[in-house]
Parts: C-alpha cells; sequence; structure tokens
C-alpha cells in the first residue's frame, strides 16, 4: 500500500515533491526521466520545480489527445513547452510525447525514474486510461472514456462542450507506470475529495479505480493536501 503524506496547501505540496525531485536528479549519474501529466494537479508541483538546475532532465510526458494541434488549449504539447519545459529550462529535444514505440524509447534511456501521477476526480483515470485497462497495458491510442472527458471539461474550461472533448489519445499504460522506479501521486482541492477517498479505502491495485496502481508498486506515495481529505 502506498504511503500517505499529508501537506497544508497544494504550494506545501508542490514545494516538498519538487525538493524530492531535484535531490533525485542530482543524484543521477545520467539522464533523469520523469513521467510528467498535464492538467491542473502537478502545477504548483511545476512551479515549484523553476528556478532549480535541471540540465539532465527528461520530460516524458503521459499522453496527448489523436490530432490535437500542437498550439490547441488542450494540447499536453502545448501544456509540456509552456508550462513545464520553458520556465524549467529544458530544451526541445528532452521533451518526449508518446508516439509508436514510446515504451522501447524509455526502456532504452535506462528506464522511467519517478512517474507523477494525478487522479481523475470521477473515475480515477491516470493518463487516458479508463476503469478496467489492463495493468500490464503499454502506450498505445486508446478511446477517452466519457467519464474521462467530463473531467477534462474542468481541466479545460475554454471547452465549451462535452461535443468538443475529443474521442481518442496516445496514452501510456498502467504497465508503463508500473516500471518507474517510483510513482508520487498528488490529490490536492475539494475536487479531490472523492478521489481521494477512493484511493485511500483501497490497499491493493482496482482495476475499476486506474490510480490505484499506486499501492501495487515498492516506492510509492499519495500526496494530499488538507482540503482533499475526505
Amino acid at each position: 500500500m502506498a504511503e500517505v503524506r499529508v501537506f497544508p496547501d497544494a504550494d506545501a505540496l508542490g514545494a516538498a515533491l519538487a525538493t524530492e525531485l531535484a535531490a533525485r536528479h542530482d543524484a543521477c549519474a545520467g539522464a533523469f526521466l520523469l513521467g510528467c501529466p498535464g492538467g491542473r494537479s502537478l502545477r504548483s508541483t511545476y512551479a515549484a520545480m523553476a528556478g532549480r538546475g535541471w540540465d539532465r532532465l527528461v520530460v516524458v510526458m503521459m499522453d496527448e489527445y489523436e490530432g490535437a494541434p500542437g498550439d490547441a488549449h488542450y494540447s499536453c504539447t502545448r501544456f509540456a513547452r509552456e508550462e513545464i519545459a520553458e520556465p524549467l529550462g529544458v530544451p526541445d529535444e528532452r521533451v518526449w510525447l508518446p508516439a509508436d514505440g514510446y515504451d522501447e524509447r524509455i526502456d532504452a534511456a535506462g528506464g522511467i525514474d519517478v512517474f507523477l501521477l494525478a487522479s481523475g476526480a470521477s473515475d480515477g483515470h491516470v493518463a487516458f486510461l479508463a476503469p478496467g485497462s489492463p495493468r500490464e497495458g503499454r502506450t498505445a491510442t486508446v478511446a477517452i472514456a466519457e467519464t474521462t472527458r467530463r473531467d477534462n471539461l474542468a481541466t479545460f474550461p475554454a471547452f465549451r462542450s462535452l461535443d468538443e472533448v475529443p474521442l481518442r489519445g496516445i496514452s501510456v499504460g498502467l504497465g508503463t507506470i508500473a516500471a518507474a522506479r517510483s510513482l508520487r501521486l498528488v490529490l490536492h482541492g475539494a475536487g479531490k475529495r472523492e478521489s481521494a477517498r477512493r484511493l485511500l479505502s483501497l490497499d491493493a491495485f482496482d482495476p475499476q479505480w486506474p490510480a490505484s496502481i499506486v499501492h501495487e508498486h515498492d516506492d510509492a506515495e499519495i500526496l494530499i493536501d488538507e482540503s482533499a481529505l475526505p
């Protein structure tokens, strides 16, 4: 079962996680591969990472919408560039987006050191992985569940309706995530209380709540702020 750490607010959580990541990066002899989601949950962490040296950081993004223009408001490519790479001084060649052969590329680089995760508020999705996604799944193009698409309406408020949210995307698999050396799942804000309640009620992986993959990993933590506590 994943260890749980509680923080007073999202900024305190982000600062603590950024400090841990910096220490791991600095102790790494080669490239430091960091699995990164887009969206709201890790923003305080990415912000706290700014101003530190990240000369060996490789940003490994979790997913991207099928056919998304690189400058679209919902594009993970845009998010990676504007909210992670540019503030941290990471060049384009060290920002990876999922594509054919993604798992092989990760493995060839030595594997992901830390995978940062968030949990979908309504269905526990991670990346685009809906309830029932295969435990050993690898990077693939998948249908995005309606529950996940509804969560995306809150994540990307420029969507005017569910009809504008893409139906498919390319996503890492649960097997890709579980192969990382460490997992850190972040929950903050009152909107994540139900997700936190579900995760904290489990002590093992439940395929109907994909974020619970953290409970099956030897080095996994759930970082939560007080407003998200159930």
